[in-house]
């Protein structure tokens, strides 16, 4: 009994003592936001036709389904072009800050808001990849992204040695960016424009806004560190949560995938890799596509062991070296889907999706490849290299799964 009690109350204090997955949570932010930010630049000549006043779904054809389904996207505010030009800049300009780490907490609440507003403005212009950068996007509101590989991390880190120093450390960004982003807030609730959508993302955009004042308040204004610690506690919580629910997601997106592959006539002959090479509309390098199809067991093994992969995966979390094996194959999987089925933004979405499973120890290693290459080039420029803020030491997301 003593050694069980013990056991719960180490991973209670594992929990909200740290946000684990530092590493891991600042791949699937850079991945995610790279995903996004490269769909919106390479979409920059057809964007009013995918989700602008020239799509075929018109506005009038979008705001009837969104009465029925109440999802929420801020291009259903006007029709006006200069609005849409607006919301699709920020979309891009905030996929760039949070690949970059600035301001990683508002940053992730614009990414998201730039996500759902452009998707839902035109729901049958995306593909499974959408559907994960969907979800994503709302899941790293909730994640502590920016410990680490990004400009916060880099700020924190100097405004640390300032105290070290004796120094008075400020921050007037932050608390004029929230008072903007509040005034906005205040005019868009007020003027009735959540008033169709779903009550998540309004609370979810007051939540946030609240808890980031609660936060300046609790460092400024509070005489001992006890409500700041409760706040910091609060946000590990949260942030293991919704790690742990982004693995979770993860698991649910293969397992479903391979269960259905399984009950598929094609699938169970080892046939079914085949057709889609085939196809015009994924067949941008036809030659390369027939060289892969034209041996007959390679297109059964490909086949047979894509559902072996995906089924199999979730199960082999527990396991860290079957686990890394299965998941360089699915990255892997990924990668040759990209170029040969011509879908890569959906594979770069797979790809950070997978990215939550990577071993700290091999992000270690290429954090410090990073470095030293960019050292580098800096010291051919004859700049010099700023020290690079290192995370804790924390477990592998994959052991969060074990005790959460």
């Amino acid at each position: 009994m003593n050694r069980f009690a013990l056991s719960v109350s180490s991973a209670i204090a594992r929990i909200t003592e740290s946000a684990l997955g530092p590493y891991q949570s600042a791949v699937i932010r850079i991945g995610f936001s790279a995903t996004w930010l490269l769909f919106l630049l390479r979409e920059i000549p057809h964007r009013e036709e995918l989700y602008g006043p020239g799509s075929p779904w018109s506005w009038d054809l979008a705001q009837q389904l969104i009465a029925s389904n109440s999802a929420f996207t801020a291009l259903m505010w006007s029709d006006g072009r200069g609005w849409f030009e607006f919301v699709y800049a920020l979309a891009a300009l905030s996929s760039f800050l949070l690949l970059l780490g600035w301001r990683t907490r508002t940053m992730s609440v614009l990414f998201m808001i730039g996500v759902l507003s452009l998707q839902n403005r035109s729901v049958f212009m995306g593909d499974g990849g959408d559907n994960v950068l969907h979800l994503m996007s709302v899941y790293l509101v909730f994640t502590r992204c920016g410990q680490v590989w990004s400009l916060d991390a880099r700020r924190a880190e100097r405004a640390r040695r300032a105290r070290a120093r004796g120094q008075l450390v400020s921050d007037r960004v932050g608390p004029a960016l929230w008072a903007v982003l509040g005034v906005a807030l205040v005019a868009v609730t007020f003027g009735g424009r959540f008033g169709g959508a779903d009550w998540t993302v309004p609370v979810i955009l007051w939540g946030v806004w609240l808890a980031q004042a609660l936060w300046w308040l609790a460092g400024r204004r509070a005489k001992s560190g006890e409500p700041r610690i409760l706040l910091d506690v609060v946000a590990n919580i949260v942030h293991n949560g919704a790690l742990f629910v982004i693995m979770t997601e993860a698991c649910l997106i293969y397992a479903t995938a391979g269960w259905y592959k399984i009950q598929g006539s094609r699938w169970q002959d080892g046939t079914a890799v085949y057709y889609p090479l085939h196809l015009d509309y994924f067949s941008p390098w036809p030659g390369l596509a027939d060289l892969l199809s034209s041996s007959g067991t390679m297109v059964m093994l490909v086949t047979y062991g894509t559902v072996i992969v995906q089924v199999a995966f979730p199960f082999t979390l527990f396991n860290r070296r079957v686990k890394n094996v299965l998941l360089a194959a699915m990255m892997t999987e990924h990668a040759v889907i990209a170029v040969v089925l011509g879908l890569p933004f959906f594979s770069l979405a797979m790809i950070a999706t997978d990215a939550v499973f990577l071993p700290t120890s091999l992000l270690h290693r290429i954090g410090g490849w990073a470095a030293r290459a960019r050292g580098r080039v800096l010291a051919r420029g004859g700049r010099s290299t700023p020290a690079v803020p290192r995370a804790p030491e924390s477990p592998e997301p994959t052991q969060v799964s074990s005790t959460a």
